[in-house]
C-alpha cells in the first residue's frame, strides 16, 4: 500500500553530493558490466569448451547451475543489504565472482566448470541487483529514472562487444600461454578488480537508525527448496521429458519448498526475505507481474535472435551479435528518453502501456519473417523490440521501489530483479522446448514440399555439388541417408534388367541394341555393357528425381523412412549448414524459421496479456526525496522532537492531562 511521505522536519540538505553520486555510479557501472559481459561472451565461447573438455553434451549444466544460484541469491542480497547495508554486500558478490571467474579458468571437465560457475552464479546474483537498490537509495525516483539510462548504456555495450570478446578469446589456441577460452573467465579478474577498487573507494553510503532484525534462514530454505527443483526441470525437462519421473520428483519438492516458503514468510513479517506484506501494494503487485511476463518476452527475444541470425541468415556468431545492434541501439533510446520525460514530468505511467505495444508490435513484426527475407529486415523488428524493452525495463524497477518504504528498498529492487528472472527462465525453457520440440516436424514438412523436395534432391544427386567440400557435412548428416538408397535401388533395377538381356542368349550385337532401348527407356546410359545412371547427365538426373520425389514426399507424410530419422538426428547440430549449398539447407533453414515464428506468436500472447494489464497499471506519483534523504530527514525530525519534548519537559510547559490538547510532534 502506497503512502504519501509528509514533510518531517525542515530538510537537512543533501546527504550526497552530485560529484559523490558519480563516483559511486561509476563504480556499479563496472560491477554490471562485469556480470553483463560474462554472460555474453560465455554463451559464445560455450561450444569451443565443450569441444575442449569433451563433454558437449554436458554444456547445459553449466548454464543451469549459473541461472540457480544467481536467481536464488539475488532476493538473500536485497534483504541483507536491507539489514547491514549495501557496501559490504556488493563487495562481497563482486569478490565471490572475481573468485568463481578465476577458478572457473582452471577447469578440465564440464562437470568442474558447471560447479565453479555456481559460485560465479552467488556474485552474479547480487550484480544484477545491487546496483539498482544503491541507485534507489541515493537518487530521488525522478532523478533515477535519469541516471539508468547509464547502466543500460552498459548493458548495451557489453551485449555488443560480448560476442566480439568472446569468439575472438575462444577462436585463439593460445593466449599468453594459456588456452584461448580460459580467458573468457580470466578476463573478469581484472575487470573485477579495478570494479572492486572503485566501489571501495567511493561507495561510502550513510547509515540512518538502527532495529534489531531476525535472520530469515527458514525462507532463505525453503526459497533454495523451490527454487532449485524448479529451475532444474526448466532447464532439463526438455531433456529428461516433461512427465518424467525425475521431473515429477522436481515438481512435488518445489511444490512443497513453495507451501514452505509461503508459511515462513508469513511468520517473519517484516523480516522475510520477500515480505509478503509487499504483495499488499497494488502496484508492487502488478509492477511484479509485468516483470514477469516481460522478463519472458525479454529473454525470449535474446534467445532466439542470435540463433536466428547465425542458422537462417547464416552469421558467424561473432557477427550476429554485432546484427542484434539495432535491438541495442532502440533500447539505449528508449531508456534515455523515458528517463529525461520522466526526469522533468515526474509521470511514467505511460511507458509500461507504450512498452509492451512497442514490444508486441516487434513480435507481431517478426512473425512475418521468412527465410528469404533480408537481414535489415529482421533489423526492424529487432529495434522495434528493443524500442519495447527499454521503456519497460527502467520504470517497473522504478514502480517497484516507489511504492515501498525506505527502509525495504533493498528487498523490493532484488524482488523486482527476482520475478524478471524467473519469467526469463520460464521464458527460456519453454520457448526452447517449444522450439526444439517442434523443429523436426517443421523440418519434415518444409521438406515435403514438392519443389522444395525436388531441388534439394536433383543437387543431392549432382556429383559436382555433392562431392563439394563445403557440401560433405549437410550431405552426411541429411541427403545421404536418403539419396544412397536411392541409388542402390536404382541400380539394382537397372542390374536386373542388365541381366536379364545379357542371359537371354541373344547374339552381341542384339545385346547391345537391347541394352541401348532399355537405356532410352529408363532414361540411364550403357556403360561398359552395363545399365547404369550418370548422375552428371541432368536429363538422365531428372527423371530419376521425378521418379523418387513422390515416394519421399508419402514417406515423409506417413512419419517414416530414412528423411524422418536423419531430420531428427540433424536438430541436435547446426554446424552442417555452414557453407551449404543453399537447394540442400533451404529445407531445414524453412523449417527453422517456422519454429522460429512460433516462437515469436507465443512471445506476441504473453506480450499482449501484459499489453491489457499495463492499461490499468495505476502509479502513485513519484517522490521528490531519494531513500538517504528521507531517512535523514526522519532522523532529524526524531531528534528534533525528542529536543523539543525534553525542553518541554524542563520548562514544565507540558499541557495538562485533562485539557485534551496532543503534544505537539511531526508525523
Amino acid at each position: 500500500m502506497f503512502v504519501t511521505a509528509t514533510q518531517t522536519a525542515p530538510s537537512t540538505g543533501a546527504v550526497m553530493s552530485h560529484r559523490q553520486i558519480l563516483l559511486v555510479i561509476y563504480g556499479l557501472m563496472a560491477g554490471m558490466f562485469l556480470s553483463a559481459l560474462d554472460q555474453t561472451v560465455v554463451g559464445t565461447a560455450i561450444r569451443t569448451i565443450g569441444d575442449d573438455l569433451h563433454g558437449l553434451d554436458q554444456q547445459a549444466w553449466v548454464t543451469t547451475a549459473y541461472l540457480i544460484t544467481s536467481t536464488i541469491a539475488t532476493p538473500i542480497y536485497g534483504k541483507l543489504s536491507d539489514i547491514f547495508g549495501r557496501r559490504p554486500l556488493i563487495i562481497f558478490a563482486i569478490s565471490i565472482f572475481v573468485a568463481g571467474s578465476l577458478a572457473s579458468s582452471f577447469s578440465t571437465s564440464m562437470l568442474m566448470l558447471a560447479g565453479f560457475r555456481a559460485v560465479q552464479g552467488i556474485g552474479a546474483g547480487g550484480l544484477m541487483s545491487l546496483p539498482l537498490a544503491i541507485m534507489g537509495d541515493m537518487l530521488a525516483p525522478r532523478e533515477r529514472a535519469k541516471y539508468q539510462g547509464y547502466f543500460l548504456a552498459v548493458f548495451g555495450v557489453s551485449s555488443v562487444i560480448g560476442p566480439l570478446v568472446g569468439g575472438v578469446l575462444s577462436g585463439a589456441p593460445q593466449i599468453l600461454f594459456i588456452t584461448g577460452w580460459r580467458w573468457v573467465f580470466l578476463i573478469n579478474v581484472p575487470i573485477g578488480a579495478a570494479a572492486l577498487l572503485m566501489v571501495l573507494a567511493f561507495l561510502h553510503l550513510p547509515r540512518f537508525g538502527t532495529r534489531s532484525v531476525r535472520i530469515d534462514w527458514w525462507g532463505a530454505t525453503a526459497v533454495i527448496a523451490t527454487l532449485v527443483p524448479l529451475l532444474l526441470v526448466a532447464e532439463q525437462g526438455r531433456t529428461w521429458g516433461w512427465g518424467s519421473a525425475g521431473s515429477i520428483a522436481c515438481y512435488v519438492v518445489g511444490g512443497l519448498g513453495l507451501i514452505g516458503f509461503l508459511i515462513a514468510e508469513t511468520l517473519m513479517k517484516d523480516d522475510a526475505i520477500i515480505p509478503l506484506k509487499l504483495f499488499r501494494s497494488r502496484v508492487f503487485s502488478m509492477a511484479t507481474i509485468l516483470g514477469v511476463l516481460v522478463g519472458f518476452g525479454m529473454f525470449g527475444a535474446l534467445l532466439t535472435l542470435p540463433l536466428y541470425l547465425q542458422v537462417v541468415t547464416g552469421l558467424s556468431a561473432t557477427a550476429s551479435g554485432f546484427a542484434t545492434l539495432p535491438m541495442v541501439l532502440g533500447l539505449m533510446i528508449a531508456a534515455i528518453t523515458s528517463g529525461q520525460i520522466v526526469s522533468r514530468t515526474g509521470k511514467y505511467r505511460i511507458f509500461p502501456i507504450t512498452g509492451t505495444a512497442f514490444t508486441s508490435a516487434g513480435f507481431f513484426f517478426m512473425t512475418t519473417l521468412t527465410i528469404d527475407k533480408p537481414l535489415w529486415y529482421l533489423m526492424i523488428g529487432m529495434f522495434l523490440i528493443g524500442l519495447g524493452l527499454g521503456q519497460l525495463m527502467q520504470t517497473l524497477t522504478l514502480a517497484s521501489q516507489n511504492s515501498v518504504q525506505p527502509k525495504d528498498m533493498g528487498v523490493a529492487t532484488s524482488a523486482s530483479t527476482f520475478f524478471r528472472q524467473i519469467g526469463g527462465t520460464l521464458g527460456t525453457a519453454i520457448l526452447l522446448s517449444v522450439l526444439f520440440s517442434s523443429l523436426p516436424g517443421n523440418i519434415l514438412t518444409a521438406t515435403g514440399d514438392k519443389a522444395t523436395l525436388t531441388s534439394a534432391v536433383d543437387a543431392a544427386l549432382t556429383p559436382s555439388v555433392a562431392d563439394k567440400a563445403s557440401n560433405a557435412a549437410i550431405m552426411k548428416q541429411l541427403w545421404n541417408p536418403i539419396v544412397n538408397p536411392i541409388k542402390s535401388q536404382v541400380q539394382a533395377q537397372l542390374d536386373t534388367a542388365t541381366t536379364a538381356i545379357t542371359s537371354s542368349g541373344a547374339s552381341a550385337a542384339q545385346q547391345t541394341v537391347l541394352l541401348e532401348q532399355a537405356a532410352a527407356k529408363a532414361n540411364a546410359g550403357v556403360v561398359d555393357g552395363r545399365l547404369t545412371v550418370d548422375y552428371t547427365n541432368a536429363t538422365q538426373r531428372r527423371a530419376i528425381v521425378d521418379q523418387v520425389v513422390p515416394g519421399i514426399i508419402t514417406q515423409i507424410k506417413q512419419g517414416s523412412g530414412s528423411s524422418t530419422s536423419s531430420t531428427t538426428s540433424a536438430t541436435s547440430d547446426t554446424s552442417f549448414l555452414k557453407g551449404a549449398d543453399p537447394r540442400l539447407s533451404k529445407p531445414f533453414l524453412t523449417g527453422f524459421n517456422v519454429s522460429a515464428v512460433q516462437i515469436y506468436w507465443v512471445g506476441l500472447a504473453v506480450l499482449l496479456i501484459a499489453f491489457v494489464i499495463a492499461l490499468f497499471f495505476k502509479v502513485p506519483p513519484l517522490r521528490q526525496r531519494s531513500a538517504l534523504q528521507e531517512q535523514a530527514d526522519n532522523e532529524a525530525a526524531s531528534k528534533l522532537e525528542v529536543s523539543e519534548a525534553n525542553a518541554a519537559a524542563a520548562v514544565g510547559t507540558t499541557a495538562p492531562a485533562d485539557t485534551g490538547a496532543v503534544p505537539a510532534g511531526r508525523r
